[in-house]
């Protein structure tokens, strides 16, 4: 049995039990999130969206609804005020973010359906960030290296700066970390996200 497929092996485990263990722990969490965001304005608790996974392979992202409804329609008129360098689309004070959104973009608490992904073999716990399928169109062949494994619930530029990293840096760190991949690694990096998710600054998401 190689080192390789023994990794993935035990990374598969990790993610399932992880991701069973992470929706039994933030349940309470959950629940408050999802009277809040219902309280505040009515509309869906979830928001799913297409994103790109290994190898190119589709398929729909779960998060907790961070925007007012119809938030996609708005991006249009926004366009000019991209902060990102790159193909991504980032405003740092986003009109569309709701009271609640904004709250728990900055503690990545939006991101908690996405264990449900994980479960399901789409995602992984730790990853490239899930790509859009309009950012993946604009890749080179050298950005496209990041869909060679399952996109992550969290990865290394997310605690490696987070969304004040530039397109070219997160890149980088994605691809780095596709050619350093080790339990050590996914662990580290779990640890420095839920450190990061209690005691969140001014890097935190957006």
């Amino acid at each position: 049995m190689s080192k390789r497929f023994l990794y993935q092996g035990v990374k598969r485990l990790i993610d399932v039990v992880g991701s069973i263990v992470g929706l039994i722990v933030f349940f309470p969490i959950t629940i408050c999130i999802v009277i809040i965001i219902k309280l505040e304005d009515g509309g869906p608790v979830l928001y799913k969206q297409i994103r790109v996974g290994k190898q190119g392979e589709l398929f729909s992202m779960y998060k907790f609804r961070s925007m007012v409804v119809g938030a996609p329609s708005l991006k249009g008129k926004l366009v000019q005020q991209n902060e990102s360098d790159g193909p991504i689309f980032k405003i740092k004070n986003d009109p569309r973010i709701t009271k609640i959104g904004r709250f728990i973009r900055k503690h990545s608490l939006d991101e908690i359906p996405q264990f449900i992904n994980v479960i399901q073999g789409e995602m992984s716990l730790v990853g490239p960030r899930p790509a859009l399928p309009e950012e993946v169109r604009q890749y080179s062949n050298y950005e496209i290296k990041r869909l060679e494994t399952k996109p992550g619930l969290t990865g290394l530029w997310q605690v490696s700066g987070r969304s004040n990293l530039s397109f070219k840096k997160m890149i980088q760190l994605d691809i780095m970390y596709i050619e350093t991949m080790s339990l050590f690694v996914d662990l580290k990096i779990l640890f420095k996200t839920v450190t990061q998710m209690f005691y969140s600054n001014n890097n935190g998401a957006y």
